[in-house]
Parts: C-alpha cells; structure tokens; sequence
C-alpha cells in the first residue's frame, strides 16, 4: 500500500505506474482517492477547530456560572449542543470517508523498481541467467507421476476419491525423498544464518489483507467457514503476520527466518489441475524464506534470497536459470521479483520452482510494522523466497537425477537424509 501522501503529491507518477501495469481502469481511482482524502482533511480540521472551540466555550460557561450570569451561560449552551451535533456529523463523516479512501489505497498497486521489465503477462519475462549445463539423456523420461508409480510412490486414484482432484498420496522412498528434501532445505538455510521457525497454519482475515491483494486472495485462499481464519498458501503469510503491529528497534535488524509449512491454495483458474500430476496441486509443502529489514537493505536482501535458491538446486545437481518478472507478471504488492525455473530434460525447457521478491514497505504499511531508529519512526521492507516447495521440485529431481535402468540417483548433500542410500530403486 502507498502513502497517501506521496499519491497526493504524485498523481501522475502514480497513473503512470497503473499503466505500466496495463491495469487501466484502476487509473481513475488515483483522482477519486485525492478528492475523498481533500474532503476528509477538511472534516477533519473542522472538527479539531470545533473541538477547540467547545474548550474554549467551556471555561466561559465556567467563568458566568461563578459570575451568577446564568442565562448568558445558558445560551453558550446552545452552542455547544450544536456544535456537538455537528461533531458527531463530522466523525461519522470522517469514518465513512475513510474507509472508503483504505478501500481504494488498498487497490491501487506498488510502485514498481525502475529496472522491471514493461510486459504484459508472464510470456514478457525476462532471463537472466543460467546455472548449470541443461542436459538431455539419450534414453526416454517418462512423466513425473509414471516415475513416481514405479517405485510404488505415488497413488492419486485413492485421493481423487478422498479429497478430489489436486490431491495425491506419497509413499515409500518418494515421501521419504519428499521429505528428505524439505529437511535438507532447513538445514541449508539455518547454516545461512537463518533462524528456523514453524509458524501458524491459519491467519486471521487482517493479516491475509496485510500481505496480499485482493486479487490475490480471491484466487488464493481457503476461508474456514464460520470463523476468521484461513489456510495458508504459503508460510510467508504468517511469518510476516508474525510482526503486525510491532515496532522493531532498528539494531535488531534484519530478521531472518526460514519456516516450515503445508500450503493450500485454491489454484483458482489454474489450468492443469485435472491433469495426472502435481504440478499444480491444492496442497504440498514448502521451505520458505522472509527478511524485515531497513529500506537501504532490501535490494541486497533480495539478491541474497534468490542466490539462496539457486544454490540449493546447484548442490543437488539440478540446472536451474532466473528470470525477471515483467511488470504485468507482478501481484500489486511486488516492487520486484524473480522467478527460478529448474530444467525440465523430458519437456526440454525450464519450469518454475520458486519466486522470491521484494515487497519494499508494501506488507509493512498494511500490517503497521515499523521500526525505531535513531531519527524516529519507519515503516520496515519485507521480502520472500522460497527455499523449495515439493513436490513440484520432485518432478526436477526426478527427470535430472534418473538412470538409464530406471533407478534414480541421490545426490550426495541428500544421503544423509536418505539413510546413507546413493539411489533408490
């Protein structure tokens, strides 16, 4: 969310940013969020100015009722019933509008980092770079889920009944490796200094509205009926939930936290979810990583963070590239995001398997966090990457470590993970 203030002295930077966005029909917000905050600063001095007058008032009314001028006091009275009467007019006034003006503030996207990419959708993506030397076997892949069957490792017949479709069952040394890969993710992020946590697995409406659009939400979030909760669909949302309404002294700077958690999201509009796989699915888990830190720290952060992603896939012998994400590509809270993409040697391209992104003051406007430094008070920056989010992951794992009989390799970081076996058959 912007200051309105830097919305009420830029305008056109604010347009321009809409536009570059190609959200059009939010443009005529900016003008309407001027006029309504001009009227609600006006209402606003009005009834400061009345509520000093009735002060003011008041010690008169004092003053002629120690003098016995009882009818001159009386009529002051008056006045001050309706001066009240307006007063209450004016709150109610002040209230209305501003929940009006949170509404539009609400909606109106981040300013985006002079270095996106103008783009429409996520076919303008930009690549950056590649880590790793994409190989293709000389022997045929078949899909993840066929690989998976082999090994007995997967059943999502039996969830399709259970729970529906983008569900599945994990079994034998699949859901060991599942699981193999998300503690080794932990560990490779605490050595990185990160501090492990597990955080809630539902947040309140307040915190979901403090660190996503609604666009987002929509799409999104699973709403526990009859109560103010909802599902996660990603550890993000409760690990920066974690400081609403807090003030950090600046000397504890930054907070670095990896954590742990199932993810649901709805996938709503997803294309795939009937297909015989997991890429798209309604649940899995996922290694994340988030960073509050001062303003002038967050552009190193967020270079830190997505080095952080592709160094793990690098250990376990996985090609991966980055990619830029255009502006059209970004929700409206992102100053900035990168996409990692691992390659895909039975597809022959790459796919995404983590998003890290800097949300400059955006999260801690909404949720009010704000540190204490040495010249006052401001608002922290937030970001967050994922470590690794299985099972999708697995499907990299699986078609880049995959023999030519049919077993499959364990890299050597995730033997030990994997009670010492270097492949599993």
């Amino acid at each position: 969310m912007l200051d309105l203030k830097f919305v009420r002295e830029n305008p056109d930077i604010v347009k321009q940013n809409i536009k570059n966005k190609f959200q059009d029909k939010k443009i005529p917000l900016v003008d309407e969020v001027i006029e309504l905050d001009a009227k609600n600063r006006a209402a606003k001095k009005e009834a400061d100015d009345l509520r000093a007058n009735k002060n003011k008032i008041a010690k008169q009314i004092g003053a002629l009722m120690g003098q016995g001028k009882k009818e001159e006091a009386e009529e002051l009275k008056k006045q001050v019933a309706e001066q009240s009467a307006r007063l209450s007019e004016l709150e109610e006034q002040e209230k209305d509008l501003g929940e009006r003006i949170l509404k539009i503030m609400m909606t109106i996207p981040n300013i985006i980092d002079p270095s996106v990419p103008i783009g429409k959708d996520d076919s303008e993506n930009v690549e950056i770079e590649r880590f790793g030397e994409p190989v293709v076997p000389d022997f045929e892949i078949p899909y993840h889920t066929e690989i998976m069957e082999k090994f007995n490792g997967i059943d999502l017949d039996s969830a399709r009944k259970v729970a529906g479709n983008g569900f599945y069952y994990l079994m034998g040394d699949i859901a060991r490796l599942h699981s193999a890969v998300i503690a080794y993710a932990r560990d490779f992020m605490i050595d990185r200094g990160f501090t492990y946590c597990i955080p809630p697995f539902m947040i309140r409406s307040n915190v979901v509205t403090g660190v996503m659009s609604f666009d987002e939400m929509d799409a999104m979030m699973y709403k526990i009926e009859g109560e103010d909760l909802y599902l996660i669909g990603t550890s993000e949302h409760s690990m920066i939930g974690k400081f609403i309404d807090t003030v950090v002294p600046e000397e504890e700077l930054p907070k670095t936290l990896t954590s742990y958690s199932p993810c649901f999201r709805k996938e709503k509009g997803a294309h795939g979810i009937e297909e015989r796989g997991v890429y798209r699915i309604h649940q899995f888990e996922k290694q994340e990583m988030i960073v509050v830190c001062k303003p002038e720290d967050s552009k190193m952060w967020y270079d830190k963070l997505w080095k952080n992603t592709v160094d793990l896939f690098r250990s376990m012998d996985i090609p991966v590239r980055t990619l830029e994400c255009c502006s059209g590509d970004l929700a409206d809270l992102k100053v900035k995001s990168v996409d990692v993409e691992a390659w895909s040697p039975r597809q022959k391209k790459y796919f995404e398997v983590g998003s890290c992104s800097n949300l400059g003051d955006a999260q801690a406007r909404r949720l009010k966090i704000r540190v204490n430094g040495k010249d006052g008070k401001y608002f922290a920056h937030t970001l967050n990457n994922t470590v690794v989010a299985p099972p999708r992951m697995l499907i990299a794992f699986l078609e880049n470590n995959l023999q030519a009989d049919g077993s499959v390799r364990i890299p050597e970081v995730l033997r030990p993970y994997m009670g010492g076996k270097s492949e599993i058959r």
